[in-house]
């Protein structure tokens, strides 16, 4: 993983917050926006976005080509929820590598759930997703989204070769309108992307990360 900076990289704490303030938003009351409930909880907490975030969200989908939409996954993400995902994967890829040691599970289990600290999705500044068709049938990316690097046998990589022409046509087409909304992907992960937490500031050389931890705020 020497071409992959893991957001278990020391960079990635490092590197300093200066919370903008933004508040969450609920994707769900745009309706030009897409929201699957595959992830949905109680409290609405994974259709949840800075709002700067969304507006980005916004100008990607606007740059797909005719017919495509986005289709969003899950945004934020309370701490907790954050931290029993990142335990049960590290508790599983410790059975399965008993003589690791806990900086490499930690290593490992980065590549697939963020450590707790640094999240992207605990920032609300990150998001996972998938493409669809107008009548929201999803389109085929390879992978289910969330698929682990062993059920996918690397697959779940945003470069990965394990997938045939159409998936990787598709994600192409997300990429490069994801990108140009200004978001970042995290490699291991074709479908995560972020904008304005640590390690988006960290891949674009920002002098600071926007968002720092987030909280939902409830009427």
């Amino acid at each position: 993983m020497t071409d992959i900076i893991l957001l278990s990289d020391h960079r990635v704490a490092a590197t300093r917050v200066a919370e903008n303030g933004e508040r969450l938003v609920d994707a769900r009351e745009v309706a030009a926006l897409r929201v699957d409930t595959r992830k949905a909880d109680d409290d609405g907490s994974y259709a949840h976005l800075r709002a700067g975030v969304l507006r980005r969200l916004l100008l990607a989908q606007d740059a797909l080509p005719p017919g495509i939409r986005l289709l969003m996954v899950e945004g934020f993400r309370p701490p907790a929820l954050q931290r029993r995902y990142f335990d049960a994967y590290a508790a599983a890829l410790r059975t399965a590598h008993p003589y690791a040691s806990p900086e490499r599970i930690r290593e490992l289990a980065s590549a697939y759930i963020s450590p707790p600290e640094v999240a992207p999705h605990v920032s609300g500044g990150a998001v996972d997703l998938t493409l669809c068709a107008g009548d929201g049938a999803e389109l085929p990316l390879g992978t289910e989204v969330n698929a682990t690097p062993e059920e996918s046998a690397g697959g779940c990589r945003t470069a990965a070769v394990n997938i045939d022409a159409e998936a990787r046509a598709n994600r192409a087409v997300m990429g490069r309108a994801m990108t140009a909304a200004g978001f970042v992907n995290y490699p291991t992960e074709w479908w995560h992307w972020s904008y304005g937490d640590r390690y988006w500031a960290l891949l674009t050389e920002a002098p600071a990360a926007e968002y720092g931890p987030a909280a939902l705020s409830h009427p």
